[in-house]
């Protein structure tokens, strides 16, 4: 028994059984020009061949899965630029799904998990769209220039466990909410900060949280799908905060004022008059911070997993922990023991999995330097908000999860019962980081939507 990996390609036409009802002869027809004149072509200039052909239905083999990917793009910006100029009830839609796996070979035919992930992944692809697997995404994502859309995990029909999906599909099978444009601007101190614009739509805001890179955090497993969401349907502006990421590291200033400084000054560069504003742990602090001293621009305040009263400041026995976890930054955070970035991974995300912990440890090293990242602990420990809690104006929405062990659950009951009119959700989950696998993750999104909606 012969076995390879390869990327395979499955296709249908959407719709086919009623077609051939309506006008079995035409649409037959039809079918065949389309694979004479448009897919062959196309699969053979991408190095494919056609492994058999099943009614309306085809399935091909690539030795390449960027080629596979861009030779299924091509197919349905051509099959769109066709159906603009047709004029009947029922132009030929095609759905195509590929994926990336292993292969039973016999003969000139192939068999397989590979090609039944490829099969399932085409029928919950959307009509003139692709979907493609995890595994098909993580290699062509930075090769080709397409919009990207997570789906999740999903069940497919006799596949054993869940699939991750991305659809691939709009303008020149390209969407924005994928895409994001880094800018800089600068404090008034004279301080570089970066910031990104992503997604298409009303704006929403997202306050500097622990330890954030702009372009590590976009590619990242921990964050990338977060950001996906809160682009869909939004322009998100997302910045760096000074002492860390793709902003200025060595800051003569880092304290609550200046992080409140710094989201005025990229408010401002990018143009933004009034908007939704996110804070995330101790962004919410921020946040809090911002929309007092500036009601007229927060239109709504979304804050997960926050407190108002920052851990040095809770008990003696916090103070001391957090001096204890400052030392140990300054002097084993860059190191290659990765002990120490561990016990934050830990405490944030204790349900990651390897592969996100690991790069979670990873991402901390790259972001900032040892000492930057104790004076940021050390900043964010003396944060007291409590007293700016009753001056809140705007709608606000206070989040966060049941069993978070980095920032406890009543921190956040704490903060929404300050703010005049707050609605406070539980999230299930233990994780203070949401993870795109646990339901705490959708239930966030589902009640930042209604939020907004309202």
């Amino acid at each position: 028994m012969e076995r390879r990996l390869a990327a395979i390609l499955a296709a249908d036409v959407f719709g086919y059984s009623r077609m051939m009802s309506e006008d079995e002869a035409g649409t037959l027809a039809a079918l065949q020009r389309c694979r004479s004149e448009l897919i062959d072509p196309a699969i053979a200039r991408h190095h494919g061949r056609i492994v058999k052909l099943m009614g309306d239905g085809l399935l091909a083999e690539f030795a390449s899965v960027v080629e596979a990917v861009d030779c299924a793009a091509e197919i349905q910006r051509e099959m769109a630029a066709r159906n603009a100029g047709v004029t009947n009830k029922r132009p030929m839609i095609f759905r195509i799904g590929v994926h990336l796996g292993d292969v039973i070979v016999e003969g000139d035919d192939i068999y397989g998990d590979g090609v039944n992930i490829a099969a399932r992944l085409e029928g919950i692809s959307e009509p003139g769209g692709i979907c493609i697997s995890r595994q098909a995404h993580d290699q062509v994502h930075k090769k080709l220039a397409l919009g990207y859309r997570s789906l999740g995990p999903q069940n497919l029909k006799n596949i054993p466990d869940p699939v991750e999906a991305f659809a691939i599909k709009g303008d020149g099978l390209a969407v924005s909410d994928e895409v994001q444009e880094i800018r800089y601007c600068r404090a008034p101190d004279g301080v570089r900060l970066a910031y990104a614009i992503s997604g298409q739509g009303p704006p929403l805001v997202k306050t500097a949280n622990w330890l954030n890179h702009l372009e590590y955090d976009w590619d990242s497993p921990i964050w990338h799908q977060f950001l996906l969401g809160l682009s869909k349907g939004h322009t998100l502006i997302r910045y760096d905060a000074r002492g860390n990421g793709l902003s200025d590291w060595d800051v003569a200033e880092l304290s609550l004022d200046a992080w409140v400084t710094d989201l005025e000054t990229v408010v401002e560069a990018a143009g933004m008059k009034r908007f939704p504003l996110l804070g995330i742990s101790q962004g919410c602090a921020i946040s809090i911070a911002y929309a007092v001293r500036h009601p007229e621009r927060v239109s709504h305040l979304i804050l997960y997993g926050g407190f108002a009263l920052g851990a040095s400041k809770r008990s003696p026995e916090t103070r001391e922990k957090q001096k204890a976890l400052a030392t140990l930054m300054r002097l084993e955070w860059g190191a290659n023991n990765p002990i120490i970035r561990q016990l934050f991974a830990s405490a944030l995300m204790p349900e990651a999995t390897k592969e996100q912990a690991d790069t979670f440890n990873e991402l901390q090293r790259r972001t900032t330097s040892g000492e930057c990242a104790a004076r940021y602990l050390e900043t964010a420990g003396e944060f007291d908000v409590t007293g700016l809690l009753p001056q809140v104006r705007a709608p606000t929405l206070v989040m966060h999860a049941r069993g978070d062990p980095r920032q406890p659950m009543e921190l956040g009951r704490q903060m929404a019962a300050g703010i005049p009119g707050a609605k406070f959700v539980v999230l299930q989950g233990n994780n203070h980081i949401l993870l795109p696998q646990e339901p705490a993750f959708a239930r966030f999104f589902e009640e930042l939507r209604l939020f907004l909606a309202n």
